[in-house]
């Protein structure tokens, strides 16, 4: 697992470093870095994949993250045009990447690394991974197959493309981690545990998943208790948004690492508050999760789950991501508040899930009548 990240120049940051837990968890005001953290790692995948990370440079443009040019990449103001990142694991070991920039050919080639040899095999690296982006796949007639990516690398896609597909392949296989399973599923299988988690969103949603092999299509529906079944553009667009999420959370093995965009959207609060919930369950069965939201009802449930004893606080990691004035020119801060084992965090930085609070105490202001 990974431990801490490096960056060094890479877009909005000159330098910072994060420390990463079983789950860490990004915040912050729009445009301050979240995504970038995020996308630090799915480059780094990215350029492995495509047989660059090795020995040539950084694939910037590819099918789960597009940064655009070598110039985009780097941090506007760096003193060196050199971009690194450094990932330390829990076992000691420390991966560190160097790349140069070419402001002729726009391109960051590789200058120097020190990478260990079993980082290559580590889950930043592997199967035992999913990213899903902020924009997934919403309600749709049909969805693509792949079997590249679902039979032989159990991969979801970018944009949770890939969910239908999984879940027909999977539906029957037991979800890796007991400890998720939702008490009103009838099975342990994964499509059983999809369809009760999914249930705490829209109460008796069931999932209908129908291959049409000679077309590379699956066509996803859905019914609640005895109705007819529904195609998925005709219900509320929440569930099939959400559904990627809870697949891969679902069917992550213990050591795995999932990176998550906004798990939160299209759901009501409650919704949000479980899904902080499962998340945190997940985390603490061994999967690694760094997840990026704008949703106190995510941290809620996350806070709920350590109250309860359900996970250790010393697996959570809080990054919330600011913008400062330093010497007259603006600069981007992290600050990483702590949670105790009672579920409540040692500071709250002005933004930091703070709005509930200020609308409500603009509420409670006297007005004239």
């Amino acid at each position: 697992m990974i431990s801490q990240l490096e960056l060094i120049n890479f877009k909005r940051f000159e330098y910072q470093s994060l420390e990463i837990g079983n789950l860490t968890l990004l915040s912050g005001l729009n445009g301050m870095g979240k995504s970038s953290t995020l996308q630090s790692l799915v480059l780094l995948r990215q350029s492995y994949q495509q047989g660059l990370l090795e020995s040539t440079g950084l694939a910037l443009n590819g099918d789960l993250v597009q940064i655009g040019t070598a110039k985009d990449a780097l941090f506007e103001d760096a003193k060196e045009e050199r971009i690194g990142f450094t990932l330390t694991f829990k076992n000691g070991n420390r991966a560190t990447w160097q790349f140069d920039y070419n402001p002729q050919a726009d391109i960051l080639g590789l200058s120097s690394s020190a990478v260990p040899s079993e980082t290559y095999h580590t889950n930043l690296f592997g199967d035992d991974f999913q990213y899903l982006q902020a924009e997934r796949i919403g309600p749709r007639t049909y969805f693509v197959m792949s079997d590249f990516q679902v039979r032989q690398h159990r991969q979801l896609g970018a944009m949770g493309e890939y969910t239908a597909h999984f879940l027909s392949i999977f539906r029957d296989a037991k979800i890796p981690n007991t400890i998720l399973s939702h008490p009103k599923a009838n099975s342990l299988n994964l499509l059983s545990q999809a369809e009760a988690w999914l249930g705490e969103i829209s109460p008796g949603t069931r999932i209908h998943i129908t291959d049409s092999l000679g077309m590379d299509l699956v066509s996803l529906q859905y019914s609640f208790g005895l109705s007819k079944e529904y195609r998925a553009t005709n219900v509320g667009f929440g569930i099939t948004y959400t559904l990627p999420v809870i697949t891969a959370i679902l069917s992550a093995k213990s050591g795995a690492l999932l990176l998550i965009e906004n798990p939160e959207a299209h759901l009501h609060p409650k919704g949000q508050a479980q899904m902080g919930n499962l998340l945190a369950q997940a985390a603490a069965s061994g999967v690694q999760i760094i997840l990026e939201t704008h949703s106190d009802h995510v941290l809620n449930g996350i806070r709920l789950a350590v109250h309860g004893g359900n996970l250790d606080p010393d697996a959570v990691r809080l990054h919330f991501f600011q913008r400062s004035e330093f010497q007259g020119q603006t600069v981007s801060e992290v600050i990483s508040p702590r949670m105790n084992r009672r579920g409540r965090i040692d500071q709250w930085p002005d933004g930091f899930f703070d709005e509930w609070d200020n609308s409500l105490a603009a509420l409670l202001q006297p007005i004239e009548e």
